[in-house]
């Protein structure tokens, strides 16, 4: 298996072929597509010998749709592959002998972020995911992975999108579950009349969406209708995320990934010992942290520090919200010097501006959260070179049937 979730054969002449929905050992007869990178793309016409592994996948748009690429793989062999995924990552870093927790699964139906896409076409309006490896819009009627109360919204998004003139052709729906209700970010091609603010209005009303905000193609948010407050609940803290933040993707997830970061936080950490939160959003994780230490957490978006702000200090807790573009101006070894541990949780990219000053750095502790094994790998070999050892690791399934894997590990020096 790939680490995209596509089955790998070898030709005979040597070059790899990938094949979406395939599994290991199986034999399959299938046609060459196209090439990807020096392999090539191939399309499996029939599965001649099937995996005793192969699942019956419980969505009528596996396949089609581009947001699950796994559902044919049995349970086990599926959670194995996702664990494998991580120490493999770790191998490649330099660290093969660490020990990988089991995977943390998350449940089906739990998902609590989605950004939809939104066309009209000619057989009316298509809400959903697109299609895999294409442009047109799967209208999806169930999904096995998101939260039935976003799935709930779909059909009456559609009705909201035939009477909105400010819809023309093409449109997204961001839908956040806060702990407020669902928070809506609507993006359209063309502006809002008074009538289409009215429309949205009673809209939130009628399916408790407290915050409905609104931005013409790529432009800033602006809030359209709004009936109450909006927070998000970390670690008992009311955060009010802006319009279309970033959320961990479940709850489940998270709560997963906040276990494992404070699990790896050194034993003994002395009275006035300060941890710094790197790439900290609205602080998933510095408001836990902020219970066994005083936090700096960095953010580089301004609406993520001052949500995380309002909530710590309400709150009162131990947490200093910092604007900082980690990718231009990271921590330097001077500021470093100060923290007892660092929490890492970059984007998908990783962090390659500021994972090579960490290493050369006077911490103790690293605990680095990861979204992309690939960029976990190369970051780690920084540390690695630097004398660094991991000391656990612990695979998260926050992406379920999906190829992508979210993890914890901690490494320490010497």
């Amino acid at each position: 298996m790939g680490s995209g979730g596509d089955g790998v054969a070898t030709l005979p002449d040597g070059q790899a072929a990938f094949l979406p929905f395939t599994l290991p050992g199986e034999r399959v007869l299938a046609r060459i597509a196209g090439e990807r990178g020096e392999a090539v793309l191939a399309g499996a016409e029939a599965v001649l010998r099937p995996s005793p592994e192969r699942a019956v996948p419980p969505c009528r748009y596996f396949g089609t749709c581009g947001g699950c690429a796994l559902q044919h793989w049995d349970g086990a062999a599926y959670r194995a592959w996702k664990a494998s995924r991580l120490a493999e990552a770790l191998a490649r870093a330099g660290f093969a002998d660490t020990p990988v927790a089991p995977l943390a699964p998350c449940p089906a139906a739990t998902r609590r972020r989605a950004d939809l896409a939104i066309r009209q076409g000619a057989d009316g309006i298509r809400i959903g995911f697109h299609e895999r490896a294409g442009a047109q819009v799967v209208d999806m009627r169930e999904c096995h992975v998101l939260d039935p109360a976003i799935l709930a919204l779909l059909e009456p998004l559609r009705g909201l999108f035939a009477r909105l003139r400010g819809f023309r052709r093409e449109a997204s729906a961001l839908i956040n579950l806060l702990d407020t209700g669902p928070d809506l970010l609507l993006r359209t091609d063309a502006p809002l009349t008074a009538q289409d603010r009215q429309a949205l209005a009673a809209f939130g009303e009628s399916h408790g969406i407290p915050r409905i905000a609104w931005a013409r193609d790529k432009g800033a948010p602006e809030i359209a209708a709004q009936s109450g407050g909006v927070s998000l609940m970390l670690d008992g803290v009311a955060v009010p995320p802006a319009p279309g933040a970033f959320l961990q993707a479940t709850p489940e997830g998270e709560a997963a990934i906040v276990a494992a970061v404070l699990a790896a936080l050194p034993r003994r950490l002395p009275a006035k010992a300060r941890i710094a939160d790197l790439y900290a959003g609205v602080g998933t994780l510095s408001l836990p942290l902020a219970r066994h230490a005083r936090v700096d957490a960095f953010e580089g978006e301004a609406e993520a520090v001052a949500a995380l702000a309002a909530g710590a200090n309400k709150a009162m807790r131990r947490v200093q919200a910092k604007r900082r573009d980690l990718a231009r101006q990271p921590l330097l070894p001077a500021e470093l010097a100060a923290y007892a541990a660092v929490v890492l949780d970059p984007p998908y990219a990783g962090a390659a501006e500021q994972i090579g000053i960490i290493a050369r750095s006077r911490v103790e502790r690293v605990i680095y959260v990861s979204c992309n094994p690939v960029a976990l790998a190369r970051d780690a070999a920084l540390l690695k070179r630097g004398g660094w050892h991991a000391v656990s690791a612990v695979p998260v399934d926050q992406f379920l049937w999906s190829p992508h894997l979210e993890s914890v590990v901690a490494f320490a020096r010497g």
